[in-house]
């Protein structure tokens, strides 16, 4: 459920949006904040895949020793689809949300993969900083940071109750928390909750922030 992080104490932290396959477009992000991947982390809200052609060099990221992402509801869908079981309904259900790259990547190969990487993809990352606590789920956390594992995981990567009701009300128990999953025309915060997904695969823009100034 929960994974924790240490202070980097060598380099920096950054935040990223919804990836959707769009791998070129993050390299590009990283080579303009001359990311060193032997110093620096990268974290990921989640929705590492579908949408995007590169979605399998995305999912590979998680095996990278400096990248650090969350499950999202697309590889929850995947999930579904590809590790438990033949479900025409679970299939039907991914494609129809962007998962037709497969059949150019490889079926069986991206089923190796995602079965491999979500034992890296945990529901919740909590991050310590120079200055505080960042929590990161995919969509929408509890309101005490402090139940985080008992927090139901349908809500953590697919809920948007939050941001329908414009709630502003701060995320007990953690400084801030960085979420993707429902796409914003700019990066907004509501209360101590940070969303940056800014539809990469739609707009070609792909959000990253460097950890301190979710602390500003």
């Amino acid at each position: 459920m929960l994974a924790t992080h240490p202070v980097n104490t060598r380099g920096r932290d950054f935040f990223v949006g919804d990836l959707h396959g769009q791998y070129r477009l993050l390299q590009e992000r990283l080579q303009d904040v001359a990311f060193n991947s032997s110093e620096d982390r990268l974290f990921c809200v989640g929705d590492l895949i579908d949408r995007g052609a590169g979605s399998l060099d995305c999912l590979k990221l998680v095996f990278m020793p400096w990248f650090h992402a969350v499950r999202g509801n697309h590889e929850e869908l995947a999930r579904h689809a590809l590790c438990d079981g033949e479900d025409s309904r679970a299939w039907e259900m991914w494609m129809i949300n962007g998962g037709g790259w497969v059949y150019d990547s490889g079926i069986g190969e991206m089923r190796d993969v995602l079965e491999s990487a979500l034992l890296d993809l945990p529901l919740a990352r909590e991050i310590a900083v120079m200055g505080g606590r960042l929590g990161m789920v995919h969509a929408e956390p509890p309101p005490d940071w402090s139940r985080i594992e008992e927090a139901d995981p349908q809500a953590l990567v697919w809920n948007r109750s939050r941001i329908q009701q414009g709630d502003e009300t701060t995320v007990a128990g953690i400084d801030a928390v960085v979420v993707g999953h429902t796409i914003v025309e700019r990066p907004m915060c509501l209360g101590n909750v940070h969303y940056i997904d800014t539809g990469a695969f739609s707009t070609g823009r792909l959000t990253m922030f460097e950890a301190r100034e979710f602390l500003a």
